[in-house]
Formats: C-alpha cells, sequence, structure tokens
C-alpha cells in the first residue's frame, strides 16, 4: 500500500526555511556551499556551511571560558533555563517535527514525538536541577564526617547521529547544561536545519535568563570536525552516538587524552516470542519496533526469536501486515513507513537480502524498491522479512534498514542463548505470559542488552530510564535515572572537627 505522492523539491525547500526561520534560524545560514539534501525526495532543500579547524577550536576555548562563570551558577537556576527551552520547544513543537520529517524522513507523529522527547528530558532536567545528590557516611574516626559531593565536569562535546537528529542531543545537553557543563554539539551533516532550529530555541532561553550564548554552541561539519572534536584536550566529555565502526575510533581517541567518552553505538535487537505469547499484542510490538522510522532506530528490532511451535502462525500474521503498510511521503496522513536515508542505504539493504538468502534464508515479505519512478533520488523500501534456518552470520551484522529476521527455536535457554549471541546489546524483549520467562529473562541469566523489556518491543523508551547497552552498543548511559553522574565529577570529603588528628586504618605516626 502507497500513500499519496512524493512534493517537489520547491515545496520542501519552503517547508524547511519556514519552519527554521520560525524557531529563529538566520536565512543565510541555510544557503551555504554544502548541499542538505532531503530523504522525502532525495533533492536538495538547502545548503550549509562546515565549520573549519580554527572555528572548532574557537568553539572550544569559548566553551571553556563560558564554563568558569556557569559553573557557578546555581544550579536551579540552570533548571530555569532548561524550564523555558523546554516551553519554547512546546510552542515549535509543529516546527521542529516539520524539519525532522523533512530531513531524517520520519513520519509526522514519530517526529512529533521525537520533539515530545525533548520536552519531556527538559521536565527531568528541571526536576534534577534541585537533586544533585551527594552522600554523607559514617567515618570510623571520632569527630570526623565523611562525604561525597557532585560538581561540574567541565565542557561537553556531542556528536549525535541522523536518525534521532535533535532527541539525543537535548537528552545529553538539558542534564549536562543543569550538571553546570556548557556543551559543543556537531550534529550530522544530514540533518543541520533541524540542529539549527533546536540550537536557536536553547540560545533564545539562554538570552531570556541573561546568560551568554556561549554555553550552547554549533559546529557543522562530517567525519573530520568530529574527530577534532573528540580529539580536543579542551572537550572533557564526548558523549557520541553512531555505529560501531564510529565508536571505535572515538573511544581510543578520547581515551589517549584521559578525556570521558559516553559511547551509544550499534544494536543488534531480538524479541524471544514464547508459546503463551499474545500473538496480537506481539505483532504490533514486532512491527513498530521492526518497521518504525524505515528501520532506522538503534533499538529497531532486527531478529524475532520464535518458538517453532509458534513460528508459522506468527510469520504468518506478520506477512498479511508487513503486505499492508502505508508506505510513502513521511509528512502525508495516514503514512507509517517513510524513506531510507540515502542510496548506501538501500544498497546495504539489497547486500544483507544477498547474504541472507545465499546463507539459507527465504524472503518472506517486502524488500522491493517503490516510488522509484516518482521519487528517483529518494529509497523507499518495503521493509523486508526474511525466515532464516538459524542464527547463520549475517543475522549477528547490524544493517541499518528495515530488515527482520525470523528464526526458530525449541527451549527457553537456547532462545536466550540467540538473544545474547551477536555482538551489540543494545535492547531486548520478551513475549510471554509465563512469569518464571519473564523473570528469566530479566535476571543476571537472562537477556545481557542494557534495555530488557517484556511484552513491550525493543524501541520506543521513555526518558526516565538510563538508556544505552553493553558490549559493542558502549556501555554509555543517557537521559534518565543517574545518567547524569557521567556530566559531573566526584568529590570525596572528609571534615574533622574533633581538634584531634587520628588516622584511618589505627595507623599511628607521631612526630
Amino acid at each position: 500500500m502507497t500513500t499519496s505522492s512524493i512534493p517537489g523539491s520547491e515545496t520542501l525547500t519552503r517547508r524547511a526555511r519556514t519552519a527554521a526561520e520560525a524557531c529563529g534560524v538566520e536565512t543565510t545560514l541555510m544557503a551555504g556551499d554544502h548541499p542538505v539534501h532531503s530523504p522525502v525526495n532525495g533533492l536538495p532543500i538547502g545548503g550549509v556551511t562546515f565549520s573549519s579547524g580554527p572555528m572548532v577550536d574557537d568553539s572550544v576555548a569559548r566553551a571553556r571560558t563560558a564554563f568558569v562563570a556557569w559553573r557557578r551558577v546555581p544550579a536551579p537556576a540552570r533548571g530555569a533555563v532548561i524550564k523555558r527551552f523546554g516551553q519554547l520547544l512546546t510552542e515549535h513543537q509543529a516546527d521542529l517535527g516539520t524539519l525532522v520529517s523533512l530531513e531524517a524522513g520520519k513520519i509526522t507523529s514519530e517526529a512529533l514525538g521525537e520533539v515530545q522527547e525533548m520536552i519531556d528530558v527538559c521536565d527531568f532536567a528541571v526536576g534534577l536541577s534541585r537533586q544533585l545528590y551527594g552522600r554523607t557516611m559514617v567515618s570510623e574516626r571520632p569527630g570526623h564526617r565523611l562525604m561525597e559531593t557532585w560538581h561540574p565536569l567541565g565542557v561537553v562535546g556531542v556528536i549525535s547521529a541522523f536518525n534521532f537528529p535533535v532527541a539525543v542531543w537535548s537528552w545529553n545537553t538539558a542534564v549536562a547544561l543543569v550538571c553546570g557543563d556548557p556543551v559543543i554539539w556537531k550534529p550530522s551533516e544530514k540533518t543541520p536545519f533541524t540542529a539549527l532550529a533546536a540550537h536557536a530555541l536553547l540560545r533564545r532561553a539562554l538570552r531570556e535568563g541573561g546568560h551568554p550564548d556561549d554555553v550552547s554552541q554549533v559546529v557543522l561539519g562530517d567525519g573530520p570536525v568530529g574527530e577534532q572534536l573528540a580529539a580536543h584536550p579542551g572537550v572533557d566529555l564526548v558523549s557520541a552516538t553512531g555505529s560501531t565502526r564510529m565508536g571505535r575510533s572515538v573511544g581510543p581517541v578520547v581515551a589517549q587524552r584521559f578525556g570521558r567518552s559516553l559511547l551509544e553505538l550499534g544494536g543488534n535487537n531480538a524479541a524471544v516470542v514464547t508459546p503463551s505469547a499474545d500473538l496480537d499484542l506481539t505483532v504490533r510490538g514486532i512491527v513498530f519496533s521492526a518497521a518504525g522510522t524505515a528501520g532506522q532506530r538503534c533499538t529497531t528490532m532486527r531478529r524475532v526469536i520464535a518458538h517453532r511451535s509458534v513460528v508459522d502462525e506468527l510469520t504468518k500474521r506478520l506477512v498479511d501486515v508487513y503486505e499492508r503498510l502505508p508506505l510513502g511521503d513521511p509528512t502525508a496522513e495516514g503514512t507509517l513507513v517513510g524513506p531510507l536515508l540515502d542510496a548506501s542505504s538501500s544498497s546495504a539493504l539489497d547486500r544483507a537480502l544477498r547474504e541472507a538468502e545465499h546463507q539459507g534464508g527465504t524472503l518472506v515479505a517486502g524488500g522491493g524498491r517503490e516510488l522509484e519512478n516518482e521519487a528517483p533520488d529518494a529509497y523507499y523500501r518495503r521493509p523486508a522479512l526474511v525466515r532464516m534456518p538459524g542464527q547463520t552470520p549475517i543475522v549477528h551484522a547490524e544493517t541499518f534498514a528495515p530488515l527482520l529476521y525470523v528464526i526458530p527455536y525449541d527451549d527457553f535457554t537456547e532462545a536466550i542463548a540467540l538473544n545474547n549471541a551477536v555482538p551489540q546489546g543494545l535492547s531486548s524483549s520478551v513475549f510471554t505470559r509465563d512469569q518464571a520467562e519473564a523473570e528469566l529473562f530479566t535476571s543476571a541469566e537472562g537477556s545481557d542488552c542494557g534495555i530488557v523489556n517484556v511484552n513491550i518491543g525493543t524501541s520506543g523508551a521513555e526518558i526516565g530510564g538510563a538508556f544505552g547497552g553493553e558490549k559493542e552498543t558502549g556501555g554509555g548511559r543517557e537521559s534518565g535515572s543517574d545518567a547524569w553522574r557521567a556530566y559531573m565529577r566526584r568529590a570525596t570529603n572528609t571534615v574533622n572537627y574533633s581538634g584531634e588528628l587520628p588516622l584511618a586504618q589505627g595507623v599511628n605516626f607521631d612526630v
């Protein structure tokens, strides 16, 4: 099922410019020499100017100067800036949502949902600004107090990916700012207008609060700009979202200079479907996780590990839904699947399909390219469903496209092993009405992922929980829970009010 026709370049350019200008982006910033293409039709909607090496150095220098003043601002006052930012996001939710759709290809509801995620994390960070708690511990020495205090860390560099062009930045920025850290953002070169619009709203909130612009900065560019930010000794924490390959480059560079890194990398996420699963609920959970955002989420479901007693019926139901998914213009009402980002994403899907067939897989739904005559430079691919005889090598690789493998299992212990067999460890889920299976899957003997769900899919995390994964996913945590600690430094304080000088562990050192 294909939705209405694809809009032309002039229409998309006008929409992008109108939305960006409404958020406060200057027209000149959208007319640079590096073209910005919309995946909706594959054609340019404007251009930006990339930041040079000296410009990145200057941004870091200005951020370090801003840090000296920003760390002295009381945390609740920093929270007031984020509160205002959240209000501005609410006022401009439709504008930012439009840009997310035009630059990342997300359907309208997902684009608006991404901005809502920004608003939600602002609410979380405002509360956090009054809860940056330390601890008081009991000292073994009389007349002594032992405690922990948390202090602003320094400059935070955020490198974000195209698929969540603003939400991931907001997770980092809202929390980092209330923790007292200035932020320098290197957004994806594929989604710069969305970044400029979000950044303009944050700078407005800073100005209205009487704070300097340099607390938040944007540097535009491709790989070399991100590499320079990661290597810069003036950047205390680098939070990078992207592929595992990117993480292998960023992590060692930051570690070599003894900086901190927070890595959110690849995912190869699975759902285990047990004999007791509610298949109606299961199908809905799988389809959103596998086909949402055209399979271009780090939490996208890429494997279904189904018990042999239900795998045929489950596959039949999935095929039926896949064949009916409305695909087309992501800004059109009723569309559920938009375009892939570009030609390289489409080619990756083709390669994976060929390799899956070579390894014994059978394509049972989707996989084809649609709207090619209407939009030859855009890549609309029907989500693909492939039955596999087992977990062959291709299933261990993440393909950033709507490709879902269905794999049978016989025993629940085997299902857990299959879930854990891949090198990535981001998100996982189990569909079951058996309490023992649910408890085992979420226990230390169960899924080895950072996100472990029961009776929901692998994507769609709330901001209140810490987001991130293990193994080749990087090990970082962002957003909720105690993820704020990554943006601060801890000091252990001992206060002696006794008038004496006893030493710990009973050591005597009288002079």
